[in-house]
């Protein structure tokens, strides 16, 4: 029903193989379906529960899966915010309310299902935070030990908490997350671990699901799907899902993928807006957005091809455009996200901003995680609670 196939050069290899990239030329690999045996109809794939696993006949795992009834995220309209810049059919797809408060959860009830169908017994990750908070969730769900690499002193500190807690081996070495990733993709390789990063090709089968989801929340397909970007493994996941979905029939146009950057780490913009057949990696990434902190993205192969195939465009965002953004979104939505999150309606308002935008347009931002993930760049935002003394009298003089 499935197998992998290089991106580039087109080599197959069988489902069952341990291959990250391809042995033959070295790009990224893409699981592909054999669509004709798909034949279930869209109208009974939505007659089950919103979740992942609502679209098994599109994903490789053939066993019972290990899940925490991840996905079904909300889709939010965002009326206050799209009015203020015109855009009156604007959203929000929050996967920060997923069981570990992002949307790794999607592609980590696949990746872990994989390597416990696969015969694998440990999993392993470098991360900036939520990847390895999701993998310990689904590592510990399976009975599998999990080993997380993090960049010292560059990861929110509501993620370390979720790995340990889970009972993930944690080890932080003094480098960025670009060296963090070659190191532990080395160990998976020489060791026999399974490498969990979103260069695993499985683990990007869960993250298309938002694309399903939306879709199907939405009752059409957006005109725009609007992602924040690291190692870009979404957009990738998102285009290549919804590009199935057209092939079976389903649908029969593509939204514009859209990506955000932050400003200290813009590859993927830089490559786009200059026409690069690829990106330049950029050796000191750095904003505030620690999620999408990455300089070297995995993904962009598949990135540039999935924005300039569906005429999408990509933008840079300034840490104080993320931050305000962030404000925005809780303050005048309810919508609690954090920074690397709220990179997407930053976007959205920068392109609004700049007449990019027809106001006509169906537009989901994909939102990627809670805000409770890092509490402690809210804190610096935020004014203290004000202290007083225990009498109504001093209540009422503050309010």
């Amino acid at each position: 029903m499935y197998r992998l196939v290089c991106v580039h050069c087109g080599a197959e290899y069988p489902p069952d193989a341990i291959v990250y990239n391809c042995e033959k030329c070295g790009h990224l690999l893409a699981v592909k379906y054999d669509l004709d045996k798909i034949t279930v109809s869209h109208e009974e794939l939505q007659k089950r529960p919103i979740s992942v696993w609502r679209y098994k006949e599109f994903l490789p795992v053939r066993i019972e899966p290990v899940t925490l009834q991840e996905g079904g995220t909300p889709l939010y309209h965002l009326k206050k915010i799209g009015e203020e810049l015109g855009l009156p059919n604007l959203y929000a797809k929050h996967e920060g309310m997923n069981p570990s408060g992002s949307f790794k959860d999607r592609g980590m009830t696949l990746g872990v299902s994989m390597a416990k169908q696969l015969g694998k017994n440990i999993v392993a990750c470098a991360s900036t935070g939520n990847t390895s908070a999701s993998m310990a969730v689904y590592a510990a769900k399976a009975g599998m030990p999990a080993v997380v690499l993090l960049p010292a002193g560059h990861v929110a500190l509501g993620k370390v908490a979720q790995a340990l807690m889970h009972g993930a081996k944690v080890i932080s070495i003094r480098g960025n997350f670009d060296r963090a990733l070659e190191m532990v993709h080395e160990l998976c390789v020489t060791h026999g671990i399974y490498l969990l990063n979103s260069i695993n090709p499985y683990r990007l089968e869960g993250q298309k699901t938002i694309g399903f989801e939306a879709v199907d929340q939405l009752g059409c397909v957006p005109d725009r799907i609007v992602l924040p970007v690291g190692n870009a493994g979404n957009i990738s996941a998102v285009y290549k899902g919804l590009c199935e979905w057209r092939d079976v029939g389903y649908i029969d146009t593509l939204p514009m993928m859209t990506a955000i950057q932050a400003e200290g780490a813009m590859p993927v913009v830089n490559a786009i807006k200059g026409n690069l057949p690829e990106v330049v990696v950029e050796q000191n990434p750095e904003t505030v957005a620690s999620a999408i902190r990455i300089g070297a993205p995995v993904n962009a192969e598949k990135a540039l091809r999935a924005i300039r195939e569906t005429k999408g465009c990509a933008e840079s965002v300034t840490d104080e455009e993320i931050l305000a953004m962030q404000r925005d979104l809780a303050r005048y939505e309810g919508i609690g996200v954090e920074p690397a999150s709220a990179a997407s309606v930053a976007g959205i308002r920068k392109l609004a901003e700049q007449g990019m935008l027809d106001p006509k347009e169906k537009i989901v931002c994909v939102v990627t995680g809670h805000l409770l993930k890092d509490p402690e760049t809210v804190i610096k935002q935020c004014a203290p609670p004000i202290e007083i003394d225990p009498t109504i009298e001093a209540l009422l003089s503050v309010l």
